[in-house]
Parts: structure tokens; C-alpha cells; sequence
């Protein structure tokens, strides 16, 4: 695998309309002193876990049946999402149809079971897990397996631990990456803290809602899924300082824009309360808080603190694609994509990216 700098850039400038075809490693040379770039912090955790069913709700089978083993012990998937505060979790389960509530599920030769405690909306599960040694969350962490995207088409590996990951990742909660910030290194951080850029940092953990596809006819009723997010009362404070002495705020990746714009809505003021609700002392500023974020960035959108954003490229009818073509146009961002394919840039999680200022 390549360093994780060597990946392509493209400078987009929403007030000329133009591109320019950089090196990512360039980013340092590209900003300015005094520039403000925020990360997403969040941590990737094992979230795939495969095992077997008990088979404790299901129908009977005679034992010459040559599927009953198949069918009361049949390998099942359990995809964590998110972990509720009562301590159960939801997640996907696979095969959904034959997993009832009150089913038993193992893992890890009985390392972790999980106990289906309900359905929820799409297919979601509520369950319970129970770590036969130690705590559940360290079992999970031996024993699962990386969530790697979809059009990654192989079984996760060991080294994916590391690379699907970001080299600031520090707070475990994320079932996907943010995946804008994988082509960050310690040297890049380094230059850019040499040549005067500032950074700070939020944490939203990426769930599947991000990556859900909008097949609503009208995208106003879209609903994301809410994602746990936190800033800290010294990244609320540097952000404020940014935009009071207007310099540019550079959020690294959707996940990022979409934390900030959430903290900078008006509204009531929530900070500390662990409200879903938005809080804000008033547009271009935002305080230290942490919840529940479900905002949907469309175009019309008017943006409160996000002045410039490194994100890479999208699937089409994508969340992601439309939080970025409201913030640079829509046009803007199909003549950019247009170049992309002409350029040969490299789409996706593993991808080149662009800087829109």
C-alpha cells in the first residue's frame, strides 16, 4: 500500500470556479498560517461479529433432516451500530428473517453471546452481549472483524486494523472511518503545525446512517440515523477564535462539517445537556457540547462555521455528495467530478480527495 500522503488533490475554488491538480502532501505549502483544520477523532472498532446461532426460537425440525445443524447452528453475522445507554446495543443481523427475539447467538467459540432482545426500524436489533472473560468490549476488539465498505470486495485482514483507520483516531465508537483524514500522516501534522496552521478536534462516531443511500423521491424526507458526537470546550473555543478573526475554518471530511454545522445552528442552548436539539450562542459561533446529531446537509443549507472542507470522492445519490454540493454548488461539483474522471483521480474510502476553499 502506498504512504498515505501520496494520494492526489485537487484544489477546488468555489469563488473562480476553478481546479488545480496538487499532491496531497502539498497541504501544508496550500494553507495558511492561522488556518484552523478540524478533525474527526473518532475511533474505528471491530464491529463485524460471526459466529452461530442456539436455535432456541426456532421452529422445530426433525433430527433426520439432513439441514437440522445447518438450520439450529447455521453461521450468523451481527453488525454493531451503536451502543444505547442502558448498555444493550443495536446492530444488523444476518440471516434477519430467521433470528427472533429471545434467540441466543455466540461468538468467538462462546467467547461473546448476544441475546436478541427486540426489532427496531429497517431491520435494526436491539440486543444484549455478555463476555464470558473480561469485558465485552474487549472481547469484541479480539475477536471481531473490521467493517470495511461494501465495494471492498475481500474478508477484512489484520492489517486493516491500522489502515481503515486514521493515524488521530483516539475515541472508539465509529463503525465506519472518516475516511477524509486517512491520508494524513505524523509528518504532514507535523509541517502543518511547523508552518503555523492550527488544528483541533471532535469526535463524531460514524455510524451506517452516513453511508445510507437517498432512494426518496423527494430528499427532504430522507431521515439520517443519529450519530453520537462531542466537542470539548478548548475545540469550541479555538473555532470561535477562527471565525471572531476571520480565518478560514477547514473541517476534514463530511463527518467533521457535519458536527460543526449541528453545534452552530441556533437554537437553544444545549451544551453538557447531551440533547439531541442543536446548540448555539447565535450563527458563526458554537459552544462545547455533546449529543445526538441527525442533521442532513442539502443545498440550501447555509453554513455557520465550515469555511473549507478535504473530502473525497463520492458515490452518487449520496449523503456525503449532497452535504458537498451544498457547500460548493452543484454545478461546481459535477465540472469537478467531470475533471476527476479526465484526471483519473481515484474514488472512495481508499481514494484521492479534494480541498474545496
Amino acid at each position: 500500500m502506498e504512504p498515505r500522503d501520496a494520494s492526489r488533490l485537487m484544489l477546488v475554488d468555489r469563488q473562480r470556479g476553478t481546479f488545480e491538480d496538487r499532491k496531497f502532501r502539498e497541504l501544508p505549502q496550500i494553507l495558511r498560517p492561522g488556518d484552523l483544520v478540524v478533525f474527526n477523532n473518532t475511533k474505528v472498532f471491530p464491529a463485524r461479529l460471526l459466529g452461530q446461532r442456539l436455535g432456541t426460537t426456532a421452529q422445530e425440525i426433525g433430527k433426520n433432516n439432513p439441514a437440522v445443524n445447518q438450520f439450529l447452528r447455521g453461521e450468523v453475522e451481527l453488525f454493531l451500530t451503536r451502543q444505547l445507554e442502558d448498555g444493550t446495543w443495536e446492530g444488523l443481523v444476518h440471516p434477519g428473517r430467521k433470528l427472533r427475539t429471545g434467540e441466543i447467538l455466540i461468538f468467538g467459540a462462546g467467547a461473546l453471546e448476544a441475546e436478541i432482545l427486540g426489532r427496531g426500524e429497517r431491520g435494526i436489533r436491539r440486543v444484549r452481549l455478555k463476555a464470558r472473560e473480561g469485558g465485552v468490549e474487549e472481547t469484541i476488539d479480539r475477536i471481531g472483524h473490521v467493517p470495511l465498505p461494501p465495494y471492498v470486495r475481500r474478508p477484512d485482514e489484520a492489517a486493516d486494523r491500522e489502515t481503515y483507520q486514521t493515524v488521530y483516531a483516539t475515541v472508539r465508537g465509529a463503525v465506519a472511518a472518516p475516511t477524509a483524514g486517512f491520508h494524513f500522516t505524523r509528518g504532514v501534522l507535523e509541517e502543518l503545525r511547523v508552518r503555523g496552521v492550527e488544528t483541533c478536534e471532535v469526535t463524531l462516531h460514524v455510524g451506517l446512517g452516513t453511508f445510507q443511500p437517498v432512494r426518496v423521491e423527494q430528499v427532504e424526507d430522507h431521515r439520517m440515523e443519529p450519530e453520537r458526537f462531542e466537542a470539548s470546550p478548548e475545540t469550541a473555543a479555538a473555532i470561535n477564535r477562527a471565525l471572531e478573526e476571520n480565518r478560514c475554518v477547514i473541517a476534514v471530511g463530511t463527518t467533521s462539517t457535519r458536527t460543526l454545522e449541528h453545534l452552530a445552528l441556533p437554537g437553544p442552548v444545549q451544551a453538557g445537556t447531551g440533547q439531541s436539539e442543536p446548540g448555539s450562542m447565535g450563527p458563526g459561533r458554537i459552544e462545547p457540547g455533546r449529543g445526538e446529531t441527525n442533521l442532513f446537509i442539502v443545498p440550501g443549507h447555509e453554513f455557520h462555521a465550515v469555511r473549507g472542507l478535504l473530502t473525497n470522492f463520492h458515490l452518487p445519490q449520496s449523503t456525503l455528495l449532497m452535504l458537498v454540493s451544498a457547500f460548493a454548488g452543484r454545478e461546481l461539483i459535477l465540472k469537478a467530478y467531470r475533471h476527476a474522471v479526465e484526471q483519473r483521480y481515484r474514488f472512495y474510502s481508499y481514494g484521492d480527495c479534494m480541498l474545496i476553499v
